[in-house]
């Protein structure tokens, strides 16, 4: 078991990539021609496949690395770096190419649901989110370890399901500056995960550079 303390900065670096604030704009324009109903039911769709998506990359991604034959200190390298990329364009409070590519954000509009596909998978647990899972996942082998992170997952999922079925009341509230601004921070947290995780790789790869 890790310290409290590292689990509570796993809770917000996964609060971080997931970033249910800037999911906000995003869900209002998948979901614009939506009764308020249908709005709530996509919401609870929604966090309900983020939990899954992301709690099953707990349970099995290791699994999935081992079968492939792909060495955990390559993917904290391979992490890294796409979760850098994600950062950098969140520092620029803009949407990575990581996340949804312009052409799936057009052909999602035609979809009669969005709460899976793109909204779960890939904007908001996608492959960020998901190796960043798989990493914290391994830094224990222990129930405990597991259950804490799992637990952060499902509070994640909880907060994205109460800012997505607050869209009406949040949106008139916070401005496209204020959710610049939030994703700014996070892009910055964002950074320095990524930078830890390259820093732990690297130094798994090449054990020279740890001495």
């Amino acid at each position: 078991m890790l310290d409290y303390s590292e689990y509570l900065k796993i809770l917000v670096g996964l609060l971080a990539i997931v970033n249910p604030v800037g999911a906000i704009p995003i869900f209002v324009t998948l979901t614009g021609d939506a009764t308020p109903s249908q709005r709530r039911q996509l919401a609870r769709v929604v966090a309900v496949a983020v939990a899954a998506i992301l709690l099953t990359a707990l349970l099995l991604g290791e699994r999935l690395l081992g079968f492939f034959g792909i060495t955990i200190d390559a993917f904290r390298v391979a992490g890294g770096i796409l979760v850098l990329l994600m950062a950098i364009s969140m520092l620029h409070a803009r949407q990575s190419d990581v996340r949804q590519t312009d052409e799936e954000a057009d052909e999602s509009t035609n979809r009669v649901s969005v709460a899976v596909v793109p909204l779960a998978m890939p904007l908001l647990a996608g492959p960020g989110a998901i190796s960043t899972v798989i990493l914290y996942g391994h830094r224990g082998d222990q129930v405990g370890h597991y259950l804490m992170i799992g637990g952060a997952i499902v509070a994640i999922a909880l907060t994205l399901w109460a800012m997505l079925t607050l869209v009406p009341l949040l949106s008139r509230h916070i401005t496209q500056t204020g959710i610049n601004i939030f994703t700014r921070v996070m892009g910055l947290l964002l950074a320095a995960i990524a930078v830890e995780f390259l820093a732990n790789g690297l130094k798994g790869l090449f054990p020279a550079l740890a001495g």
